[in-house]
C-alpha cells in the first residue's frame, strides 16, 4: 500500500476529506469526461452539476472521508502516482492561514492568536477551528484555505488524530481577525456626502427595550464607549472593532427576558462604522456576527 493512501486514510478515519495531490503538489486533472467541466462539476463547486465521476476529479470538491472511495480501483494509480497527500479544510470544519515567508510570520505573531502551527518548506500553516471562505494573497504572504480550497498535509492535527498526545484545544477557534481578512474592509476615512454615509438612526431608549433588566444609564453609557471606540478606528480596523463591540453589547443581554432592542443598537454602530470608513455592507455583517457570536440575541 502506498504511504500516501496510509497516510490518506488515517486522516479520512478522523474525519477529514482527503485527496491526492501529483507532482508539483497540485490534484490530479480531470478525466476525459470531467475536462474543463463538461460533466457540470460536483456539488459546492463554483458551478454545481450532477457529476458523479468516481475518479478523484474536480480538486478540492473529490476529497472524501469515504473508505470504499478512497481505496477503490478508480483512486488506485492516483494514490501510486501521488507526491503527497491533501485535504478539505472546510469539509472538517478547519481554516488553514498559509504564511509564506518571514514577514508574514512576524505579522501573524503580533496579530493572531496561538493555534496549532506546522512547518513549511516556505513558512508555516497556523489550523484554526472553524471554516470561512478562502482566499489567495489577503495579505502579503498570507492565503486563507479553507471552503473550497484545498490544504498539502505536512503533520498531524491534535483532535483529528487519536493517537497524538496534544489535546484537542491545541487548535483555537477561528478569530475574527482571519475573517476580516476576507472581507476587503474599506481603510479610507469617509467624508461628507460620500455614497457610503447613513442617516443618523433613531438612538436605543427604553421604549425598545421593555424586557431589558438594566437601566437605562447602564445600557446608554456602555452603547456610547462602543461608538466612541468604532469612531477612533478612523485609520483602519472599524469593521473589527465594531464586531467586537457589538459582541460585547449583546453578552450583557443574554440573561434578560427580551426584547432589549438590541437591533436599535445595531443601527448605531453599523452607523458609526460606515461614518468613518467602512464599506455598509462589510459593517451590517461585521455588527451581525458580533451579536450572533454573543450566544443569543435579544431582539
Amino acid at each position: 500500500m502506498p504511504h500516501t493512501l496510509t497516510t490518506a486514510l488515517h486522516l479520512a478515519q478522523t474525519g477529514i476529506p482527503v485527496l491526492p495531490l501529483r507532482a508539483g503538489k497540485v490534484p490530479f486533472g480531470n478525466c476525459p469526461d470531467c475536462r474543463e467541466n463538461a460533466c457540470g462539476g460536483r456539488p459546492n463547486m463554483k458551478t454545481p452539476g450532477p457529476c458523479a465521476c468516481p475518479r478523484p476529479c474536480h480538486g478540492w470538491a473529490a476529497a472524501t472521508t469515504d473508505h470504499a472511495v478512497i481505496t477503490s480501483r478508480a483512486w488506485a494509480d492516483a494514490w501510486y502516482r501521488a507526491g503527497a497527500v491533501a485535504y478539505h479544510p472546510g469539509g472538517a470544519d478547519l481554516t488553514v492561514v498559509d504564511l509564506d515567508s518571514t514577514e508574514a510570520i512576524t505579522w501573524a505573531g503580533r496579530n493572531l492568536p496561538g493555534t496549532w502551527t506546522i512547518t513549511t518548506m516556505r513558512g508555516r500553516h497556523l489550523i484554526y477551528r472553524g471554516a470561512m471562505a478562502s482566499a489567495n494573497h489577503v495579505r502579503p504572504g498570507v492565503d486563507i484555505k479553507s471552503r473550497m480550497a484545498y490544504a498539502r498535509h505536512l503533520g498531524p492535527i491534535p483532535g483529528f488524530t487519536p493517537d497524538l498526545p496534544y489535546p484537542a484545544r491545541a487548535v483555537s477557534d477561528l478569530p475574527d481577525a482571519v475573517r476580516a481578512l476576507t472581507e476587503r474592509e474599506d481603510t479610507t476615512a469617509a467624508r461628507a456626502g460620500v455614497v457610503s454615509s447613513l442617516p443618523a438612526p433613531a438612538p436605543w431608549d427604553r421604549t425598545v427595550a421593555t424586557g431589558c433588566r438594566h437601566t437605562d444609564g447602564y445600557v446608554r453609557t456602555g452603547v456610547n464607549r462602543g461608538l466612541d471606540m468604532v469612531r477612533a478606528c478612523h485609520d483602519s480596523g472599524a469593521g473589527s472593532k465594531a464586531f467586537g463591540v457589538a459582541s460585547f453589547l449583546a453578552a450583557q443581554h443574554t440573561a434578560c427576558p427580551g426584547p432589549c432592542g438590541l437591533d436599535r443598537i445595531a443601527a448605531e454602530l453599523v452607523a458609526e462604522a460606515v461614518r468613518v470608513g467602512v464599506p455598509r455592507a462589510y459593517a451590517e455583517r461585521a455588527v451581525a456576527r458580533g451579536f450572533n457570536d454573543a450566544g443569543r440575541r435579544t431582539a
